[in-house]
């Protein structure tokens, strides 16, 4: 499976301990993004944060498809995240039903094939302050992936500024409004892949270079896809991302909004552009932050992806020595990453558990730690230690990234991130071809290319129809705000003006930062998207926003 599984490597999973988010992104190949302020609010809570659970029995039945669902009080869901709600904010939770194949009906549902009759769970949480005043509807979140959850999200995002969440003008008119994503943690989540298999993968070497090698990372990823396959057969089309577009029309409805005000990002953006597509009258405001661009096939998202982490990497290097004193292994730090993964290869280091630091898990601690420019000095530190010994500080940082509890046991985090994926994805390359890319790749992005390649695999070996997401513009809906980061290495700056121009209504806010997505960070930022958000001010034509 590899960095990628689905078009990036982005995944976007909150973990414990380290700045946070990720999400396999259409670099879903890798995976998706939050930001920093997920970090503050588990180091505060000092806690894991539970990836999914199970409905409980006293939530009740969803509400069929077009009806009011049953909100309920739900503080239970933020005691679990974080140990507490945030102050001055209630709350509740709903489920509804939708199509399991919406077809060509929008509101019925497919009456044949594969899910015809059946419906889905999705999982909604809404956050309302006490405070509100003036409301203005409900704020949509999604997070990214795909295969994080936005109703762990929409808790997060409820914490004000302080903690890095959303400021209080937006929290004051709208209601926070969180959905798992069908198929995802509490919305009849996908889970069909070991914990094993997901060691192995993650443990597997980023660049098997010879046959033998390759070939044991395509027998992985078969018997991932054939597992899948034997679990879900013709239901694995199901997961696409249109048909998560078109619940979230239902989502809309469910909250009583005839449009449809939205936030997502990494992955976020990609679903937010299908639903503009599908539904540009239903349209209010759209702000797509970490934009994926939906023109991209497998491969040429998977080299923009490679290209996008060695530029961060490089970023990274040139702070470690500007910044000897915080990055213990300047003034080589590109010398120092690249010699910790050949020694992983050749003699991984032992923690006192007994798990060993391979290549591959070397590798993952520096994916997971460019996604914020917080993370680069844990990584330099991690590398350090692992120099030294200790690979524990690998394993927090990779482990944050993979979604891997202490306990061995993962989240659907990547079930979920590959049966997206995978069914939107139409052009997919042979092996051969895999096998001819990691060796190009390996001379133009060397530190992440191979890896970017053969993570192809995940879906080269997946099994079901494909369901590809439209590609078109937008005709017909208000202007949508495209938030792109010149350093951001899972969904690179240039995706930012691609999707922008694609939909044909979308105007560019740019932030010249590091890292995973941009909003809230930065008074620039943040002052231009509430705005847009609370008024409907369009930023001017081509604003860029300093990275402070």
């Amino acid at each position: 499976m590899t960095p990628a599984a689905g078009r990036n490597l982005t995944v976007d999973t909150i973990m414990e301990g380290v700045h946070v988010t990720r999400f396999p992104d259409r670099p879903r190949r890798f995976r998706p993004a939050l930001a920093a302020f997920v970090a503050a609010v588990v180091l505060t809570a000092g806690c894991t944060l539970p990836a999914f659970a199970p409905r409980a029995e006293s939530e009740g039945e969803a509400a069929a498809p077009g009806t009011a669902p049953q909100w309920r009080a739900c503080p239970e869901v933020p005691d679990e995240l974080v140990g507490r709600g945030a102050a001055d904010m209630r709350y509740d939770c709903a489920r509804i039903a939708v199509p399991r194949n919406w077809g060509t009906g929008a509101t019925t549902g497919a009456t044949a094939g594969p899910g015809a009759g059946e419906t889905f769970e999705i999982a909604l949480i809404r956050a309302r302050s006490t405070k509100q005043r003036d409301r203005i509807g409900s704020l949509v979140i999604n997070p990214g992936g795909p295969g994080a959850s936005g109703v762990d999200t929409a808790v997060y995002l409820s914490f004000g500024p302080a903690f890095g969440g959303l400021p209080t003008a937006i929290t004051d008119r709208f209601d926070i409004v969180g959905f798992d994503p069908r198929g995802v943690a509490r919305s009849s989540p996908v889970k069909c892949i070991s914990d094993a298999d997901l060691d192995a993968s993650f443990g597997y070497d980023p660049d098997p270079e010879s046959q033998s090698s390759f070939d044991g990372f395509v027998g992985l990823n078969r018997r991932i896809g054939e597992r899948c396959g034997a679990k879900y057969g013709d239901q694995l089309p199901l997961y696409a991302t249109e048909q998560a577009a078109r619940d979230m029309d239902a989502v809309r409805a469910a909250v009583g909004d005839d449009k449809l005000t939205y936030l997502g990002y990494s992955y976020g953006t990609l679903l937010g552009a299908t639903y503009a597509q599908l539904y540009p009258q239903r349209v209010r405001a759209l702000v797509l932050d970490g934009a994926v661009d939906p023109r991209q096939n497998l491969i040429a998202g998977s080299e923009s992806q490679a290209k996008g982490f060695e530029r961060a990497f490089d970023n990274f290097t040139r702070w470690c020595a500007a910044n000897a004193g915080r990055c213990p292994i300047a003034p080589d730090a590109r010398g120092a990453v690249t010699d910790a993964i050949a020694k992983a290869k050749a003699s991984p280091v032992r923690a006192q558990d007994g798990r060993e630091a391979t290549a591959g898990w070397v590798f993952y601690a520096v994916i997971s730690s460019l996604y914020t420019e917080q993370g680069w000095q844990e990584l330099a530190r991690a590398i350090d230690e692992l120099q030294g010994g200790d690979p524990d500080g690998v394993f927090k940082l990779a482990d944050s990234y993979a979604g891997r509890e202490p306990d061995g046991h993962y989240s659907n985090l990547f079930d979920a991130n590959l049966a997206v994926n995978c069914a939107d994805e139409t052009e997919k390359p042979t092996r051969e071809q895999v096998r001819s890319l990691q060796s190009q790749w390996r001379q133009k992005y060397p530190l992440f290319g191979p890896a970017l390649a053969v993570g192809m695999l995940s879906c080269v070996e997946w099994p079901g129809e494909r369901d590809p997401y439209p590609t078109g513009r937008a005709d017909g809906a208000p202007p949508i705000l495209v938030v792109g980061t010149t350093g951001d290495p899972a969904t690179p700056y240039e995706q930012t003006p691609a999707l922008a121009s694609m939909l044909g209504v979308g105007r560019v806010l740019t932030w010249e930062g590091e890292g995973h997505t941009a909003y809230p960070q930065t008074t620039c930022v943040t002052s231009a998207v509430d705005a847009y958000l609370i008024s409907l001010t369009v930023p001017r034509e081509g604003l860029r926003c300093p990275a402070r």
